[in-house]
């Protein structure tokens, strides 16, 4: 063996002898009784490269797949990464900026291919960062979520949920960035804490209390609880308000949904910004008119403002404070009232509350409660959690769930199989699109019918949007006597993303679903648990009536060494590949390994890696001393019965470290499991062991085959070091097996 280790070197050569040896395709051990083992990996963003956090998932899972490759399992750890619709199309965005272009020069089509192209040229940076981590996944199984086969899946799943009435479209209040130009569920939108203005506002007989000024224009009522006595007088009345466009009326409606407490108790009701008021005005439609618009959908307030039509929101809110300061409507300003603000995780610009036709999945109907099922895994242990406090937060989410917003008004992305019919409905039909010239139009489909062709407008079209009302067919386009337009939305990512156990499986080989599902463990950051565990778990039972996994681990968040977040503004992010080509592979997984535990964020520094790499030269040193002893060895005196009584003492405390090592990771507990095998190697076997055998109380031959057992219990840790020493040290100990990574897990006893 070499004096030093050489990862740069000996990682390659270790990827070559897997690669030559294809130890990564599940083998076919029925005929044993092993039970299939199988994680289906998060698919992270196809053209981005990989941070810590898909390090960590990494060196988690291949942990777990090595394991149980080595226990004789048919085990199958399947790669895929994800076309991450808005992430992806913000970045192209961006680089469009750069050329100074944007989206709206183009047709969907156009765009779609453009990022198609730019997502192809970098499609392969997360698979080649992920195999240089070492992930012994099977790349011949790989799945894309845009691939044909993914697309025609999942768009028979809305196909089937729409038949099954578990998916709808309503004119609902959604959660729109104006920047990003889409919409979003719930639970994507990001919740900052600010202080913001509280601004008291007088209302004919009342003083009432409210954040957006702005919107004052499209105000449909007032509100107080019922049972508040300083208002009951005014409930049902009907009250004049001034103005800044003249006077108007408003109906004062009784809700107990006002909070008696806030502000003066009264509130305003503004249906289309702001989702309480919204549900205040579905119940209580009778007393109140239909709801206006005040925001469109480019941040900008709508006609109905008046003078301050045309001016973006937080413009528009100093100059209507200003202009009811002038005429005495501002009772009086609060700058220190703290409150919660939604905002888009992408772009950090305020979400606004618009309201849009979409498409929902409807997730507690009453016969088909996709929630109720979901819980049903929990409580029957079909799915169980590992990480403190989890279940109870996804519990918490499947209680409170709301219908599921799946439209994306973007163009990346699985397109919504719906077309619209054109006769007798262009009037309600509005879109843009540009001509063969680029020349952009925007407004009513039966404006542009009359000077241009239906396949002129489909080919240059770039958004959509039918009323409520417009008949719709769902599938391939009808072949009827109708004229039809495609929808433009997209499916939102995470509705693909959900149901990736079931399709993975079911669009690769043949046997894989049947063989493989349920999968055995899904393994991802806890942060995601919402977005994504959450709808796995409603879409997997929906899809084959069975839960998607047994074991969700989920791995903490991985912060810098003072605890704090990792972002490129601080300037604290780490690049794993700049780790693993300063001190290796191996050293970037185990630092982020040691010491770990399930849901628990962990911080790293420099030193941790440092440390970790020592371990590696450890283990090449000690495997070293092994190698250059049994080279020198005389066999004739090397089996003397003078060692028997010990190394019978040693080989029982050796079957006791393998019993915990193998428990532990039996047990999913990951971060123990990597503190035992290293505390034992360098404290049992080197400062035991081979000090023993310095002091010729062992047989190198006791020696060498104790370093293969520690080699095996190492090797799903840190595998390219391992399996590095061990093909060397095959010349020296007749093992019968090529590799490490498919060498048989050691037993609670040697038997070498």
């Amino acid at each position: 063996m070499e004096n030093r280790y050489d990862h740069l070197k000996h990682e390659a050569s270790a990827s070559a002898c897997w690669s030559k040896n294809t130890v990564c395709a599940p083998t076919d051990q029925a005929q044993k009784g092993k039970k299939p083992f199988c994680i289906i990996m998060p698919p992270p963003n196809a053209n981005d490269p990989l941070h810590l956090g898909h390090a960590m998932f990494v060196a988690v899972e291949d942990i777990l797949i090595r394991y149980h490759r080595m226990l004789g399992e048919p085990t199958l750890w399947l790669p895929g990464t994800d076309h991450a619709g808005i992430e992806t199309q913000f970045v192209f965005e961006k680089k469009l900026a750069k050329q100074n272009l944007s989206r709206f020069q183009f047709s969907r089509q156009e765009l779609y291919q453009k990022i198609w192209q730019y997502v192809q040229d970098n499609s392969q940076v997360a698979v080649e960062q992920m195999q240089r981590l070492g992930a012994s996944a099977d790349f011949s199984r790989y799945k894309f979520t845009l691939d044909r086969d993914v697309v025609k899946f999942v768009t028979q799943t809305f196909i089937k949920m729409h038949q099954d009435n578990l998916i709808y479209r309503d004119l609902k209040l959604v959660n729109y960035c104006t920047k990003c130009g889409t919409s979003y569920s719930e639970l994507e939108v990001k919740h900052i804490k600010q202080t913001t203005p509280l601004y008291y506002l007088k209302y004919g007989p009342f003083v009432l209390a409210t954040t957006r000024p702005e919107t004052k224009f499209a105000d449909t009522a007032v509100a107080v609880h019922p049972d508040d006595k300083r208002y009951k007088k005014f409930i049902g009345q009907t009250i004049e308000v001034s103005g800044l466009n003249g006077k108007f009326t408003l109906k004062v409606i009784a809700d107990e949904f006002v909070d008696k407490s806030f502000g003066t108790g009264a509130v305003k009701i503004t249906p289309y910004h702001d989702f309480n008021d919204f549900e205040v005005w579905q119940r209580h439609k009778n007393e109140m008119p239909q709801p206006k618009q005040i925001v469109d959908f480019s941040g900008k307030l709508t006609l109905l403002a008046g003078q301050f039509a045309g001016l973006k929101v937080l413009e528009a809110r100093q100059m209507v404070v200003a202009a009811l300061q002038d005429k005495g409507l501002m009772e009086k300003i609060d700058n220190s009232y703290s409150n919660s603000v939604g905002v888009c995780y992408r772009c950090n610009r305020a979400i606004e509350p618009l309201p849009l036709p979409q498409f929902f999945v409807s997730v507690n109907h009453s016969k088909k409660s996709l929630t109720q099922k979901a819980l049903k895994l929990l409580n029957n242990k079909k799915v169980k959690i590992h990480g403190a406090g989890k279940e109870k937060i996804l519990r918490h989410w499947l209680k409170n769930l709301k219908d599921w917003n799946i439209s994306r008004q973007i163009t990346w992305g699985i397109p919504l199989p719906i077309w619209y019919q054109v006769d007798g409905f262009a009037e309600r039909i509005f879109i843009n699109f540009i001509d063969k010239n680029k020349k952009p139009f925007s407004g009513k489909l039966s404006q542009f019918l009359k000077t241009h062709t239906l396949e002129e407008i489909k080919a240059g079209i770039q958004s959509l949007q039918a009323e409520i009302g417009v008949p719709y067919q769902v599938g391939e386009e009808p072949k009827d006597q109708h004229l039809y337009i495609k929808e433009t939305d997209t499916l939102d990512t995470w509705f693909s993303s959900a149901q990736w156990p079931v399709v993975t499986l079911k669009t690769n080989r043949q046997e894989d679903f049947a063989r493989f599902y349920p999968t055995s463990v899904m393994e991802t950051a806890y942060d995601i648990l919402p977005f994504w565990v959450m709808r796995m778990m409603l879409m997997g039972v929906y899809l084959t009536k069975q839960e998607p996994f047994q074991d969700v681990y989920f791995h903490g968040l991985i912060r810098d060494s003072k605890g704090q977040k990792m972002s490129k503004s601080k300037g604290n992010v780490i690049n794993p590949l700049k780790i693993v080509q300063k001190f290796g592979a191996d050293a970037l997984r185990f630092a982020l390994i040691v010491r770990s535990t399930a849901g628990q964020d962990k911080s790293v520094a420099e030193s941790d890696f440092v440390a970790a790499r020592n371990f590696t030269n450890k283990i090449w040193n000690a495997s070293r001393y092994v190698f250059l002893a049994l080279e020198k060895t005389d066999k004739a005196t090397d089996t003397t019965p003078l060692y028997a009584q010990t190394e019978k003492q040693h080989k029982q405390e050796l079957q006791l470290i393998v019993k915990s090592i193998t428990q532990k990771l039996k047990k999913l507990k990951v971060g123990q499991a990597a503190d035992e095998v290293y505390y034992q190697f360098w404290h049992w076997f080197c400062d035991k062991i081979i000090e023993a055998h310095k002091q010729k109380q062992l047989s190198s031959q006791f020696l060498g085959e104790s370093l293969v057992v520690f080699l095996k219990l190492l090797h799903p840790f840190v595998p390219f070091v391992t399996e590095s020493i061990y093909q060397t040290l095959a010349t020296k100990i007749p093992t019968y097996e090529k590799t490490l990574a498919t060498s048989v897990w050691p037993q609670s006893k040697l038997n070498h």
